[in-house]
């Protein structure tokens, strides 16, 4: 049974973001996938780092849970929104606060920087409301995807990460969001390892 755990950055439960997690973690789940979830939006934490890295500030209880099931995955999925090029402020906030020196990351002996969630694989699925793929990739150089993709995930030893790119949303009719929602279902049954 694979272990997936589902990550949705945005603040709003009931967003297209929320239908996407939901959607991902039924068909999961259905194709013999233990899936956990983690609403970055509805957990209680501070998303300010408030010393740098001068001062550990003490981790709430629903960071360390979630650094547990992250810990415990085979496979991660990132869902976010696009926002100003980035991702939402709350979920910078989580990276900031939980992927720690020591914790999702070291550094080694020769001062080089090793990733501590090695083994597991990624995916990650932005949702952009007026940005075509186009744009994203040739004006702005994906560099929302490029910070999480190489500067957290894969930094810290998250491995053959895929991303996925949806938008315009604001764009997307009814039946345009279905056939997404149905998209987003298969990839979960795929990366559940079921041929």
């Amino acid at each position: 049974m694979k272990k997936i755990v589902v990550v949705n950055g945005h603040p709003d439960k009931e967003s297209f973001n929320g239908a996407i997690a939901r959607s991902y973690i039924q068909s999961a789940l259905d194709a013999g996938a233990e899936v956990r979830y983690i609403p970055i939006g509805e957990l209680d934490f501070n998303p300010n780092l408030q010393y740098g890295y001068r001062k550990r500030m003490e981790l709430e209880p629903d960071l360390v849970k979630a650094l547990e099931d992250l810990k415990w995955s085979e496979h991660q999925v990132w869902i976010h929104p696009l926002w100003w090029l980035g991702m939402p402020a709350v979920m910078k906030g989580f990276f900031d606060r939980a992927f720690l020196p020591g914790i999702t990351f070291k550094n080694n002996k020769e001062g080089l920087s090793e990733g501590l969630l090695k083994g597991r694989t990624g995916r990650i699925i932005t949702t952009a409301g007026d940005l075509s793929l186009d744009a994203y990739e040739e004006t702005y150089r994906s560099c929302g995807l490029v910070q999480l993709q190489k500067g957290i995930l894969e930094y810290c030893g998250v491995s053959a990460v895929q991303s996925d790119f949806i938008g315009p949303v604001y764009e997307l009719n009814e039946e345009d969001r279905k056939k997404w929602i149905e998209k987003i279902k298969g990839l979960a049954v795929a990366d559940s390892g079921v041929c």
